[in-house]
């Protein structure tokens, strides 16, 4: 393992590929983190190896990102990428893994945004195929229901919670002004270009969304009901009820706070993780989740997406739907994986008649090419285009 200090790091290294003395001399295997081996990236790309393999490859799959840099950089025969989701937003990010595993296969990026994503985005289904035939000989996929013959069964359910006075008003108010704007930018031809201004427009479908989760998400003085709350309350104490243990999963840390704050006043235990928490204390928490009896853990998106093994748990509660469905089955993944012993309950909680339920159905309508073409689903926000995000807006 190649860990520790810049010096330690670098006499494990030189004891590996020059035998001389100390623990490593003579390994067969270096193992790294990627973060190490962006700051380590000079020294090892003069150095020959037989085999490179990446493990959760999806973390090479912005090209222009240092940590890719550095892993292409890597010298060695033969390549290996292992990853759960190998597109999750867009297609450039399977040409960023193909071009660490076999570079010039898709050639460069600028030909293959003209050749293949931009068609494919536009829904060519004859060019979606293409890209299919040249990947698929270098891809091997396998289910978990493949290998893992008694894994417990993995049930889904939608959780609807309905929103009510001042919280469906405050969000009626927001929907209507950015269905207004996108409407009416729509209509006059001199207002300039919807893609100069898709960033303004995903930020209100954020702040819809904390809407949909509650207010104080965005109003710090808002004191009436928020609808989700209660049913993820609820969630937990029926799975506490059941001798069971839930994980909560949300993109956005200051609601898991939320939900934490009313944990408390419950009298419930329960851990937390997110990007703020050291990899150590990660460690520690998750160990003793699976352990002890703490009845609940709280999980942001980016820390708990991938890499954690949280099998205590059989209840696992999405606070707020994903963008990317592939990448809310890789969070599922913690709980359901190998060492489960209980069927996992998966919870989806959206709120009723809202831009909640219309990404889940967008979720539906986009997954289909993608899984034509790598076995992944994931919506693109950069890919929607207006009449995409009016329908978001339309009841």
């Amino acid at each position: 393992a190649v860990v520790g200090a810049k010096r330690e790091r670098a006499r494990i290294r030189a004891a590996a590929f020059d035998g001389s003395g100390g623990s490593g001399g003579g390994c067969d295997v270096l193992v790294t983190s990627y973060d190490l081996l962006r700051i380590d990236a000079a020294d090892y790309a003069g150095r020959p190896f037989y085999l490179c393999a990446l493990d959760e490859a999806q973390y090479v799959k912005n090209p222009a990102a240092l940590t890719t840099r550095a892993v292409k950089r890597v010298q060695a025969r033969h390549r290996f990428a292992l990853t759960g989701t190998p597109m999750e937003n867009r297609l450039s990010e399977l040409w960023s893994i193909f071009d660490f595993l076999m570079p010039g296969l898709l050639g460069p990026y600028a030909r293959f945004r003209e050749r293949f994503e931009g068609p494919v985005v536009g829904g060519d289904e004859a060019v979606a195929r293409r890209l299919q035939a040249a990947v698929g000989p270098f891809m091997l996929r396998r289910l978990k229901t493949d290998v893992l013959d008694e894994l417990p069964d993995k049930l889904e359910s939608v959780v609807y919670a309905p929103m009510e006075g001042e919280q469906r008003r405050l969000y009626a108010a927001h929907e209507q002004r950015l269905r207004e704007q996108l409407t009416e930018q729509r209509k006059n031809k001199k207002d300039r270009g919807f893609d100069e201004r898709k960033v303004e427009v995903l930020a209100e479908l954020t702040k819809l969304r904390q809407l949909c989760c509650d207010p104080r998400l965005l109003y710090d003085d808002y004191r009436s009901h928020g609808a989700k709350l209660d049913a993820i309350m609820e969630l937990v104490e029926s799975a506490r009820a059941g001798g069971e243990k839930a994980l909560v999963f949300s993109q956005f840390t200051s609601f898991l706070s939320l939900i934490a704050e009313r944990l408390d006043a419950a009298g419930v235990p329960y851990c937390t993780i997110t990007g703020a928490t050291p990899k150590k204390r990660r460690l520690e928490l998750v160990n003793a989740f699976n352990e002890d009896d703490t009845p609940a853990f709280l999980v942001s998106l980016k820390a708990g997406g991938t890499g954690l093994n949280l099998t205590g748990a059989s209840v696992v509660i999405h606070a707020d739907p994903w963008w990317n469905a592939a990448a809310q089955d890789q969070a599922t993944d913690r709980a359901h994986r190998i060492g489960q012993t209980k069927v996992v309950s998966v919870q989806k909680v959206i709120a009723k008649d809202t831009i909640e339920e219309r990404i889940v159905r967008l979720q539906e309508a986009k997954s289909e090419l993608a899984d034509r073409i790598v076995d992944a689903s994931g919506i693109s926000l950069a890919s929607l285009s207006r009449d995409d995000l009016i329908d978001l807006l339309q009841g």
